[in-house]
């Protein structure tokens, strides 16, 4: 398959794990799945549990390796981890022992490109636009879950990726702090205009943060249908866009779309 000219490529990826005991089949959770993704766009994987969306995730942040196909970035072969790839988890990760100033700075530890009073001026940078000035001097066990997710993101931009790429940062924590942390999200994605590829289990916030929405099937992931949100929810996004039409007939569209897909997985499991 010929490689178009985008900042992402995923071509033709296909993953299966080999089983650790003998006699178990191999199983197959990524089947043949091709997409692009432009510098700046905010990329949504949605499916359901275990389809293989977190893993193809992973391949492209280089955590994996393809059983078949390939993911060019920035026209260079993914071949492993590196600084070009940032990924933020579920799970807090920072460093208790450091403040949240020295947990952004940690990012900027391996940017050669940086002296360090610029390391220090980028570490402010992203303190300020996650909006933790306040809290530079606190040490991370003293500050909630949703500013620790906060701090991982700015310490993961500190790093200078090209891409960040995101597993469900926002899946621990309560409704309210998530719908605050989404919004922020935003902001950051249209100051920064980084690329970014976002894996949910949630339909609402999917529709609310992506530029494009790739549903995918039940394992093994195929992508069942892409959906470019702007051209139904066209400018600027903020907490009011939730109550518009254009928005709630998209979600239900979108629910559709999973239920459907999650009828699979369970007719599977009978």
């Amino acid at each position: 398959m010929a490689v178009r000219d985008h900042f992402l490529n995923v071509v033709g990826v296909s993953k299966t794990f080999e089983p650790d005991s003998a006699g178990q089949p191999p199983i197959r959770v990524i089947d043949h799945v091709s997409m692009d993704l432009e510098a700046g766009e905010f990329a949504v994987y949605l499916g359901p549990s275990g389809c293989g969306k977190t893993t193809l995730m992973r391949i492209v942040g280089g955590l994996e390796i393809a059983s078949e196909g390939e993911v060019i970035l920035a026209g260079e072969r993914v071949v492993g981890p590196d600084r070009r790839k940032g990924m933020v988890f579920q799970a807090y990760t920072s460093f208790p022992w450091l403040t949240v100033l020295e947990n952004i700075r940690f990012g900027t530890r391996y940017r050669g490109d940086l002296d360090a009073s610029e390391k220090d001026e980028i570490s402010r940078h992203y303190l300020g636009l996650v909006g933790l000035d306040d809290f530079a001097d606190f040490y991370v066990n003293r500050i909630s879950g949703g500013m620790r997710q906060r701090v991982a993101i700015a310490r993961t931009l500190a790093a200078g990726p090209d891409i960040l790429l995101m597993d469900e940062p926002f899946g621990a924590l309560d409704a309210q702090t998530r719908e605050f942390l989404q919004h922020q999200l935003l902001e950051i994605s249209r100051i920064e205009r980084k690329a970014v590829i976002f894996v949910t289990h949630d339909v609402e916030e999917a529709v609310f943060l992506a530029d494009r929405i790739f549903i995918f099937s039940a394992r093994p992931a195929r992508i069942v249908e892409e959906i470019r949100v702007g051209e139904v929810i066209p400018g600027k996004r903020d907490l009011a866009t939730k109550e518009t039409r254009a928005f709630f007939d998209l979600r239900n569209r979108v629910r559709d779309l999973m239920r459907g897909e999650s009828a699979g997985v369970e007719q599977g499991m009978e």
